[in-house]
């Protein structure tokens, strides 16, 4: 699954213009898997789920006490909170490459090495070494992002909301549980270095859990071809720009907020501990926010109310944090937590998206790595925005038009162009063998 089909191309496959399957020959289909085998993957999708957002609120958490403590300037800071959606663009656009060279699970294997090395190496307290850790651990994270919904559809092709759902919940509750846990951790430590560091414990466990998966995997391996697609040309059709659209902005809101939020009401007058609390607060309302919106979804005629439902909330909980005193900090943390359960409906989306896992990797490749590189301007803006303005108005403002556009772009897609498959001239199809 190369971003670039290698030449020469031994055939081109053109995608039929319905929205059915093609024959597993042609699909990508995966025989069934041995129930150990299911078992030791949905035992790795929790515990990699425990670190997809650890890493991210873990530093967010202590981004005030890390630039005291570490002595960095404002260009540094507005820095930090950039590096996961950027390490998130361009590492994640190399992933159809990496697992087409190595297979999923390899892939996903390696990115969790990743992700371990670079949280440990926060641990040092030096600004150097938290800004190299975060580039190499954001960077596994990308991957590991990107592949996790090939991973779901080729383990549990008839549960993919399911698993996704269990996905998600896991991924908000690491989030959740470190945010809330990092600041007293920091203060037992007496170090915000080692609290961050702390972190890539977790990540280790990981690795470890996915690692039989992995063995699995490469005892198992088929010496037949492998199906690639090539992510970009995707962009040319209307179900590529409607994902890369709704990832994109949902992307830059989420980031933007889970990079600022505890250091936003810091500023505005909130004790540390206090923000501490309504940052996990936040997420912990994303987590049934996301099972209650992916089972409204699934309802005939609903996919639409309920990208309304989490995307005007969105809206609604920036305004109220634009407006209202931070004494009621509670209201737009419950608002914006359930803004946040729009990535499950998002994630499913494009674990469905594609006739075979190489597309679906494809998709997935297209939409996070095009759309992290776009969400890119949310941190970082919110920081350099902040510096220039001494408070937090103009950032939210345009926070706010941000969600109103999500409004819109769930509007679209949600419609009729999202039910057929891309093209056959985006979806090129070149048959490689495994190298």
């Amino acid at each position: 699954m190369s971003a670039t089909p290698p030449a020469p191309a031994p055939a081109t496959v053109h995608a039929p213009a319905t929205g059915t399957a093609a024959p597993p020959a042609h699909s990508g289909a995966v025989p069934a898997r041995p129930r150990s085998a299911v078992v030791f993957g949905v035992i790795a999708l929790v515990l990699i789920g425990l670190n997809l957002r650890a890493g991210i609120t873990g530093a967010s958490a202590l981004l005030h006490d890390l630039q005291a403590v570490l002595g960095y300037g404002a260009l540094v800071a507005a820095i930090i909170p950039s590096i996961p959606t950027l390490c998130f663009a361009l590492a994640g656009a190399a992933t159809s490459w990496l697992t087409g060279r190595l297979g999923v699970e390899k892939a996903i294997l390696l990115s969790l090495a990743l992700l371990a090395g670079g949280l440990l190496l926060r641990g040092i307290p030096a600004t150097g070494m938290l800004v190299a850790g975060s580039v190499v651990g954001m960077s596994g994270l990308a991957i590991c992002n990107v592949a996790m919904p090939s991973f779901i559809r080729e383990y549990f092709a008839s549960r993919t909301s399911l698993m996704t759902a269990v996905y998600t919940v896991t991924m908000t509750t690491g989030g959740t549980l470190t945010s809330v846990l990092v600041v007293p951790l920091a203060q037992a430590l007496g170090s915000p270095s080692a609290a961050v560091g702390a972190v890539g414990i977790a990540a280790v466990a990981a690795f470890l859990g996915f690692l039989p998966v992995a063995l699995h995997a490469h005892r198992n391996a088929a010496p037949a071809t492998a199906l690639r697609v090539s992510p970009w040309p995707l962009l040319r059709t209307r179900k590529g720009q409607l994902l890369t659209a709704i990832f994109a902005l949902q992307a830059l809101l989420a980031y933007a907020l889970l990079s600022w939020f505890p250091y936003m009401l810091t500023t505005m007058g909130l004790g540390a501990t206090d923000s501490g609390l309504m940052f996990g607060l936040m997420q912990l309302v994303s987590v049934p926010a996301g099972m209650v919106l992916i089972a409204l979804g699934a309802r005939p005629g609903m996919l639409r109310p309920a990208f309304y439902l989490v995307s005007i909330t969105m809206m609604v909980g920036i305004a109220a944090l634009l407006v209202l005193p931070v004494g009621l900090a509670i209201i737009p943390a419950v608002l914006l937590g359930f803004g946040l359960g729009i990535f499950p409906l998002v994630m499913v989306m494009i674990s469905r998206s594609g006739t075979s896992t190489a597309e679906t990797t494809a998709l997935s490749t297209l939409a996070q790595s095009s759309g992290y590189l776009l969400a890119t301007v949310g941190p970082f803006g919110m920081g350099l925005l902040h510096s220039a303005t001494g408070g937090w108005t103009l950032p939210l403002v345009l926070l706010l038009v941000l969600a109103l556009v999500q409004i819109v772009v769930s509007h679209l897609i949600t419609g009729a162009a999202m039910n057929g498959k891309p093209s056959g001239s985006a979806s090129r199809r070149t048959a490689a063998g495994r190298k």
